[in-house]
């Protein structure tokens, strides 16, 4: 059922502490870690608690949540100093979306071309 962890989903392991990350940010809603794989220096991912495969199913069912993920999207990129960034949702496999739970890419530090590549 959507919104309900995931006995199989990594997010949701982060969400309930079973699997270590570097958090920087943690709100009632929301948790933004460190990518373990960063492609900049400020490559952050800003997750729900709540478990919805991708962005569109998130944003379509949870408006609200959608929210709370953007607006924190901002506070990491301001404690990071970030004058422009780049914040992604890859939805589907395509796209390169490799963890089935919504996610944002905060991603910045660097020149940031366009397309990205």
């Amino acid at each position: 059922m959507a919104g309900e962890p995931q006995d199989d989903c990594l997010f949701c392991k982060i969400v309930a502490g079973h699997v270590p990350a570097t958090i920087v940010r943690e709100s009632e809603t929301t948790v933004a870690f460190r990518d373990i794989n960063p492609q900049a220096p400020t490559h952050v991912l800003v997750i729900p608690k709540a478990h919805y495969p991708d962005a569109a199913s998130l944003a379509t069912a949870a408006p609200a949540l959608a929210a709370d993920v953007l607006r924190e999207t901002q506070a990491v990129a301001d404690e990071d100093k970030l004058d422009s960034y780049r914040v992604v949702f890859n939805t589907g496999g395509g796209a390169g979306q490799t963890v089935w739970h919504a996610h944002a890419h905060v991603i910045g530090g660097r020149g940031l071309q366009w397309p990205p590549g």
